[in-house]
C-alpha cells in the first residue's frame, strides 16, 4: 500500500509530503517504522517507529517529540498488534535523498554492528 506523510513528528527521517510503500501485514521489529491506527480514532493511520514490544502490543514512537500534533504512544500507550497495518519498506518520493549530514542512511532500520 501507498502512504503520504503529513505533518512533523517523524522529521528529519520522514517529511510532509514523503510517499511511503508499506507492506501490510509484514513482521515488525523493534526499529522499524511502521503504520498503525490511532486506538481513539480507528479511521486515522499514523506512522511511527516501534520502538519495543510491551506485552502483546508495541511501544510507537514519533522522531520529533516536539512536533505540534504529535500523536505516540507517549500519549495513548502500548498499541496491540492488531492495530498495526504494516511495516514501511521504503521512501519512493521525492526522488532525489534529502538527508542532513547527521540524519542516518537508509534503510528505515539501524542497527549496530560489532566491531
Amino acid at each position: 500500500m501507498r502512504v503520504r506523510i503529513e505533518g512533523d513528528s517523524m522529521l528529519p527521517v520522514l517529511r510532509p509530503g514523503d510517499w511511503l510503500v508499506v507492506r501490510r501485514g509484514a513482521r515488525v521489529r523493534p526499529g522499524d517504522l511502521v503504520v498503525a491506527r490511532l486506538p481513539d480514532d480507528p479511521a486515522r493511520m499514523i506512522v511511527k517507529r516501534a520502538a519495543w514490544r510491551d506485552g502483546d502490543g508495541w511501544w510507537l514512537e514519533s522522531e520529533n517529540q516536539r512536533a505540534p500534533g504529535r500523536r505516540d504512544s507517549w500519549d495513548f500507550g502500548a498499541v496491540p498488534g492488531s492495530a498495526l497495518v504494516g511495516r514501511v519498506l521504503f521512501r519512493y518520493w521525492p526522488l532525489a535523498p534529502r538527508r542532513a549530514a547527521s540524519q542516518p542512511r537508509w534503510p528505515l532500520r539501524w542497527r549496530r554492528r560489532a566491531r
